[in-house]
């Protein structure tokens, strides 16, 4: 009943090419992960950090072994030799930091959300397209063991064709203990997690017709949502609703764990808590876990998601390196922007939003 997921997901299967340079611009909160991640990969090699705050930077170089800390990315990107240069600073950073990579005829690989709008992340887009240089985000959500599982059954059609879905992202988990700036952002779950989440639709049910949605502030020592409803129509005509939320009290807490349950027209799909999928038809419910693999360096509260980084960063290297097509590219990745900000419009006007062409 259940197949393994593809070699695409396995690191270990890629044909390994030349060792890949590599310098990361912001050393927060995520960097130690996706840094941690990129080593997991033969080959990557980090050979430089820059930090507004050298100070952190020194930290986090000395903690791996990093040669070379900057507090200017200028004057890193001219005295380094480099293949690509990763972003992992604050999204209102990520425009400059693509376009300083761009004059330097470097290939980017940058954190989500991609930008701070719509419009911004098609400059992000043409800047590098000008430059001749690939853009790569690091859309990892959809990396995840059983999430990947589960678009394989959806992909063999055992439970015919998909009609309704939930996605529900929806939890009480202190996230702002470890990253305190999140209660200053004035556009929060939506661009913080709806980026994984709506991304998440896309990558299972394909493209986004109309979109409606809700949102709400329950946290009132906060600036942005920190719940909300997302209900669209998929061009194969599906129905998705993604509920969104930092201030769900559960009789077992989720964090950080998907759920998702599918209706087809030949039975029911689900991924519920512990990475169990249940296929359901008429000759009954065929159950199997699937959990994602363990890594020394993840942190216990994130490893589910910490887990999903490597095969993520093994896509983009592989595209990096000229062995295929990354999903995660500007180009795929500005149609879930335009998701998030259609969002924004919709719980604003509350209207339904027709969507067009992102580019």
């Amino acid at each position: 009943m259940f197949g393994n997921p593809g070699g695409k997901d396995n690191p270990k299967s890629r044909t390994r090419a030349p060792a890949s340079r590599f310098a990361i611009a912001g050393t927060g909160f995520w960097s130690r992960f996706q840094l941690a991640a990129w080593r997991e990969l033969k080959g990557a090699e980090c050979v430089a950090l820059y930090n507004r705050t050298r100070g952190k930077a020194e930290v986090l170089a000395r903690e791996f072994g990093i040669p070379a800390v900057y507090d200017d990315a200028g004057e890193m990107l001219r005295r380094e030799k480099l293949d690509f240069l990763d972003v992992i600073t604050d999204v209102s950073t990520h425009n400059r930091f693509v376009s300083l990579a761009a004059e330097h005829g470097l290939p980017v690989t940058c954190q989500k959300p991609m930008a701070t709008s719509l419009e911004e992340g098609r400059q992000m887009l043409e800047t590098c397209r000008h430059a001749g240089v690939p853009l790569y985000i690091h859309e990892n959500w959809r990396w995840q063991t059983p999430i990947r599982q589960l678009k394989a059954e959806l992909t063999a059609e055992r439970i015919g064709t998909p009609f309704r879905a939930r996605i529900q992202y929806c939890t009480s988990f202190p996230v702002f203990d470890n990253q305190p700036f999140l209660k200053e952002i004035e556009q929060f779950i939506l661009t913080d997690m709806g980026s994984h989440i709506l991304d998440v639709a896309r990558f299972l049910f394909g493209e986004a017709e109309t979109l409606y949605c809700r949102t709400h502030r329950i946290h009132e020592d906060i600036r942005g949502e920190d719940v909300a409803t997302v209900i669209m129509k998929m061009g194969g005509g599906t129905t998705v609703a993604c509920d969104l939320s930092y201030a769900s009290r559960t009789e077992r807490e989720r964090f950080p764990e998907t759920h998702i349950f599918v209706e087809g027209t030949r039975g029911s799909l689900e991924l519920g808590p512990d990475y169990w999928i249940r296929v359901t038809t008429a000759e009954g419910t065929h159950a199997r876990r699937y959990p994602p693999p363990r890594y020394a360096w993840a942190d216990p509260a994130y490893d589910l998601v910490h887990a999903s980084i490597v095969p993520c960063n093994a896509d983009l290297l592989a595209a990096l390196r000229g062995e295929g097509e990354a999903e995660t590219t500007g180009e795929d990745n500005l149609r879930t922007v335009q998701l998030v900000f259609a969002s924004y419009e919709s719980a604003c006007s509350g209207q339904v939003v027709e969507i067009g062409s992102a580019a």
